[in-house]
């Protein structure tokens, strides 16, 4: 019997199967194996007419013959596995499994069937970890049906609970030494086991202007960098006084903040353009003092001008008001330079405002000052009915040395000079 007769052949017995004749297409399967010897596609819908007979010993020993002829077709090891599993043999089914995962690591269902076994085994590390192996193939399946889709957010909250029992085993386990360590010495450690743990996310700094290389990506930077905080919370009563002073003579001293060129696209900034929901009144903008402004609140004005501000010609310091409305939401954002920080001065905080900055949220609270990095991720909510208002402005990042401090002054002094193309990518402020 030539290929052509056995193609001839097992045509026949797939349209018999088609047909709703399944006992004749599976004499036709074993006249193949009676002509042809160990022909695998016949081993294989015999191996398959078994299981829908409930009988998966057959089948399996169908399957095997097939593999013993094909080795290296992952489909015939998948249907192994099916069998074993029907016979309730756990370990000649994971052997299955693993046959087709030696052929092919990322086989999807091979990976599935595998947590899932695990799972029924209650071996939860392992299953998690495949579960996990599922999770990182979710983004290529891109048809998805109303099972995988259970199946993915079955996956997604195995590896959550798996991840959280294992953290707290972590906790418990660090307890002692971490009580004995002031939290501000053990921030960075603690970022590093949460992000291990698989509990936060660790935020690189993405500059659109100035990039100064080799300072360390702090999301909130350590109090003790800035021992004069203390004197501006200080004064949080008296700059409040004459921000609500401003408000209360006249509220169109607030101006959008975000405030974008006529066609610009539409971006994650378009529900924002032009709308006082996130306002600001400015003082100091890209290194100039607003005379006017500051005027209008002069005591506020001559607290932040005795600070060590970031001072870049034509670049830096910005100081202002920044006033978020009721339901106001700033999305996910990064700054301009990491050559300055972002001090945030909380003045009026209803509840439900809060802040992140990479892998950290924080509640503002009034009258408490931080410092943060802003060319790391972050983003704001104001989830009050209420305004909530706060001083925002920039002194140097504290990694940086007056000797670089004083080489970027000089820079950005010859380059005012010159009239450079491109010079809006030396940008600082924003």
């Amino acid at each position: 019997m030539d290929d052509a007769d056995i193609q001839r052949m097992l045509q026949a017995a797939v349209q018999e199967r088609r047909a709703g004749r399944p006992e004749i297409a599976a004499g036709l399967f074993r006249d193949v194996l009676a002509q042809a010897g160990e022909h695998p596609l016949a081993l294989n819908a015999l191996g398959m007419h078994a299981l829908a007979l409930s009988r998966p010993g057959d089948a399996a020993a169908y399957f095997e013959r097939a593999i013993a002829a094909d080795a290296l077709a992952p489909e015939l090891w998948m249907n192994l596995a099916r069998a074993r599993r029907e016979q309730r043999d756990d370990a000649a089914e994971a052997a299955a499994l693993e046959g087709a995962l030696a052929i092919d690591q990322r086989h999807f269902m091979a990976l599935v069937r595998m947590a899932e076994l695990r799972e029924r085994q209650g071996d939860e590390a392992s299953a998690a970890d495949r579960w996990g192996s599922v999770l990182a193939m979710e983004a290529s399946i891109e048809e998805r049906s109303p099972a995988l889709e259970l199946m993915f957010d079955h996956a997604r909250a195995f590896v959550r609970e798996q991840r959280a029992a294992f953290g707290d085993t972590i906790d418990r386990g660090l307890s002692d030494i971490r009580g004995a360590i002031p939290v501000a010495e053990r921030r960075r450690a603690d970022a590093c086991i949460d992000h291990a743990l698989g509990r936060r996310a660790i935020y690189a700094n993405v500059c659109a202007g100035m990039h100064f290389p080799f300072l360390p990506a702090e999301e909130y930077f350590a109090r003790a960098h800035f021992p004069w905080l203390a004197e501006i919370e200080a004064k949080t009563d008296m700059i409040r006084a004459e921000l609500e002073a401003i408000l209360a003579e006249d509220a169109q001293a607030i101006r959008p903040y975000v405030a974008m060129p006529p066609g610009t696209p539409q971006n994650k900034w378009s529900a924002l353009d032009h709308s006082l929901q996130w306002g600001a009144l400015h003082l100091w903008k890209d290194g100039v003092r607003d005379d006017a402004a500051c005027a209008r609140a002069p005591r506020t004005a001559e607290a932040i001008a005795a600070l060590p501000l970031s001072d870049l010609p034509g670049r830096t310091p910005t100081v202002f008001f920044s006033l978020l409305q009721p339901g106001a939401h700033l999305p996910a954002h990064t700054g301009v330079s990491n050559v300055r920080s972002i001090v945030h001065l909380p003045l009026i905080v209803p509840p439900g405002c809060s802040f992140r900055v990479g892998g950290e949220e924080r509640d503002w609270r009034a009258g408490e000052a931080w410092v943060f990095d802003d060319t790391i991720e972050h983003e704001a909510w104001n989830r009050s009915n209420q305004m909530r208002a706060i001083l925002i402005f920039d002194v140097w990042n504290p990694y940086i040395t007056e000797t670089e401090r004083d080489l970027l002054r000089r820079f950005y002094a010859v380059a005012a000079e010159t009239d450079v193309a491109g010079q809006s990518a030396l940008g600082v402020s924003d």
